[in-house]
């Protein structure tokens, strides 16, 4: 009988994956599922990065094998967004990397730095590939808490002082996910520091950055010295409905993208040039971006004014298209989504999949038309 490697033993079940199965299960007995779950955008791709598309799959030279590093012109297209978006400058010999998403850098880096039992830090509640990342390398997650009594931002006075020495990599996600969070600079700039102190890297995830509604995220490569331990991941996954496009990348240090892009060129084989091509146009021209935008704060208006009407503690959020909020006196998170999944039809995810910091809340992903966010509300304060 065969058997899985133990490094594959130590991961927990991927928490969107038992979700589904748990999903599939209620379809099968007839239920109309409202699937609040995976943060998955139901609008389709901006109709121009579509033809943009189109045109570049008729070039014979995209059909070949790309350049790992992604093409000079997607570099180049990645630095002019940068330096418009947040005022960042990049060189795009040296800065930039393409990625297959930014879940595949995410994934990549600590197999670049981390050797048998170096410790990660990574956020909790927060997205579970930072922590089987960790795990695949075969370093050490130390989980450190994102509290609501401190805004969802690192609490890194609870990080003791030799897990700072022994660390090598610090995890961040803003706008965060599952909280919504958004980070101040002022928080950047208390991290960089420590950073700098203890000598490890920060890889701070920004995927969320242009679903905002109130004041527009920052980059961490805002803050002075940021580029001396920082790299940023980013994606245009979420900003321009392309999930399944896969394209993304790994900007800042040069010489932890060097690292990166090592484990890259002995694992994959780059970007589809022609999916460059099309996200080249999309970061110059920015296509319904405030229509999508729009769309999501209408869903949020709705739900959230739904909830707070039935009792229910929730507030609406400054970025991303997550609701985060408390699940009702005497459940716990796992309890609470059992009871939406079986008694209202409404697959919401448990905060304790995102980390134990994550118990006594869940998170409502609202990628689904405004009537299905509105039947969803009514179902969930009908419990």
């Amino acid at each position: 009988m065969l058997e899985w490697a133990s490094r594959l033993k130590k991961l927990p079940p991927y928490l969107f994956a038992e979700l589904d199965e748990k999903k599939e299960k209620k379809l099968a007995e007839g239920v109309d599922v409202i699937d609040m779950g995976v943060g998955d955008p139901d609008m389709p791709t901006p109709s121009p990065i579509i033809e943009a598309m189109k045109k570049a799959l008729e070039k014979p030279e995209h059909h070949r094998y790309p350049t790992y590093n992604g093409m000079k012109s997607f570099r180049e297209a990645v630095a002019r967004w940068y330096k418009k978006r947040f005022n960042v400058e990049l060189d795009p010999e040296t800065e930039v990397v393409a990625l297959i998403g930014s879940k595949e850098g995410i994934a990549h880096l600590p197999l670049a730095f981390i050797e048998e039992g170096d410790v990660v830090l990574v956020p909790d509640p927060g997205y579970p590939v930072y922590h089987s990342a960790t795990v695949l390398a075969g370093g050490e997650p130390y989980h450190f808490p994102l509290r609501e009594e401190t805004g969802f931002l690192p609490d890194v006075e609870a990080i003791p002082e030799d897990i700072l020495k022994k660390a090598k990599i610090m995890f961040l996600n803003y706008p965060n996910n599952p909280t919504s969070a958004c980070a101040t600079k002022e928080t950047f700039e208390k991290l960089v520091k420590l950073a700098k102190e203890y000598k490890f890297i920060i890889a701070h995830d920004a995927a969320y950055s242009e679903i905002y509604y109130e004041d527009p995220p920052i980059s961490i490569l805002e803050v002075p010295e940021a580029k001396d331990v920082a790299i940023e991941f980013h994606s245009l996954s979420k900003t321009f409905n392309m999930t399944g496009w896969r394209i993304g990348m790994a900007v800042g240090n040069s010489e932890i993208l060097k690292g990166l892009l090592k484990v890259k060129t002995n694992i994959d084989s780059g970007v589809f040039q022609a999916v460059q091509e099309a996200a080249i146009f999309a970061l110059d021209n920015q296509p319904e971006i405030e229509n999508i935008r729009n769309t999501y704060k209408r869903r949020i208006d709705i739900f959230v004014s739904r909830l707070k009407k039935a009792g229910i503690n929730v507030n609406p959020p400054k970025a991303t298209f997550y609701v985060w909020f408390k699940v009702p006196e005497g459940y716990t998170s796992m309890e609470f989504a059992n009871t939406a999944l079986e008694k209202a039809g409404v697959l919401l995810t448990p905060g304790i999949g995102f980390g134990k910091y994550g118990e006594g809340f869940v998170r409502a992903a609202l990628c689904m038309p405004d009537e299905r966010i509105e039947e969803a509300a009514n179902r969930l304060a009908g419990l």
